[in-house]
């Protein structure tokens, strides 16, 4: 089971990316950058080498983009994603970017959030983002790679509506299951009945419903929070999902340390029992 844990890694172009990983005993990893400008086929050649020495495998690469970013209910719809008409262009160009880096990097797929996709089909921006979403998917798919969205700031229905609008092989989903609580759009386990199909990576992540109609839900350690981890693995299986669980925990310094070291136990415990 340890090839199916591992946890995030940020993309450096001075020093290791692996460190934490390595101190955590994981092997597995996504790529994370938010600096397009990192993007280049020298500092791939650098990561690839790392990796290939260390022995550790880089799932995807999660490609953040320029411009504004509110994670929250009242400033997300207009700064997140490709939803947003005035970052969007800037933004499509990015993610193909990402995509020539992901594949020097030889992985198999790009992820993103794309934002608060229009619930609404006959809203006006639908098939923009639609439109723009097909554009990247079909230059990634140019390239060989997949292009996975990131739930979180949609309902689970209007992120399958979307992947069928798009209608490109391609596309997938990282899962995690605890956006869908932060942002009050589902339960996880249910949600598998929806698009449980299409999910390719797990991003292992806990957390609370919000209370407050302009602020997300609460992140907490994996186990603490709403997720239900025991009956969401034990679904997943029951569904044949085969990827990876990458451990997310947004905090920083040694608690950060101390949660992932707890979650990696606690997974290794989950998954040989399940």
């Amino acid at each position: 089971m340890d090839n199916k844990i591992g946890v995030l890694a940020s993309l450096q172009a001075e020093r290791s990316c692996f460190t934490q990983l390595q101190q955590h005993g994981v092997k597995v990893c996504q790529l994370v950058s938010w600096q397009p400008e990192l993007w280049t086929e020298a500092l791939a050649e650098k990561v690839s080498r790392e990796a290939h020495e260390t022995g550790i495998h880089i799932t995807a690469l999660w490609a953040g983009w320029s411009g504004p970013s509110a994670w929250n209910f009242s400033e997300g719809p207009l700064t997140l994603g490709l939803v947003p008409e005035a970052f969007r262009a800037q933004r499509v160009k990015e993610l193909c970017r990402a995509g020539q880096f992901a594949k020097w990097l030889q992985v198999r797929a790009i992820i993103t959030h794309l934002g608060f996709i229009p619930e609404n089909m006959n809203d006006p921006a639908f098939p923009d983002v639609v439109a723009a979403t097909r554009q990247v998917a079909n230059h990634l798919q140019s390239l060989g790679l997949e292009f996975w969205f990131e739930t979180g700031q949609e309902t689970p229905i209007t992120l399958l509506r979307l992947i069928r609008a798009v209608n490109t092989p391609n596309l997938g989903l990282n899962l995690d299951p605890a956006n869908l609580i932060l942002y009050g759009k589902a339960n996880p386990i249910d949600a598998l009945d929806i698009f449980g199909s299409l999910v390719r990576n797990i991003h292992t992540k806990d957390g609370l419903y919000p209370t407050d109609p302009l602020k997300l839900g609460q992140e907490v350690k994996v186990g603490e929070g709403r997720v239900r981890y025991p009956e969401f693995v034990r679904r997943l299986k029951e569904i044949g999902f085969k990827g990876e669980f990458i451990i997310e925990r947004e905090i920083t310094g040694a608690q950060q340390d101390r949660d992932i070291a707890a979650t990696i136990s606690y997974l290794k415990k989950l998954l040989a029992r399940t």
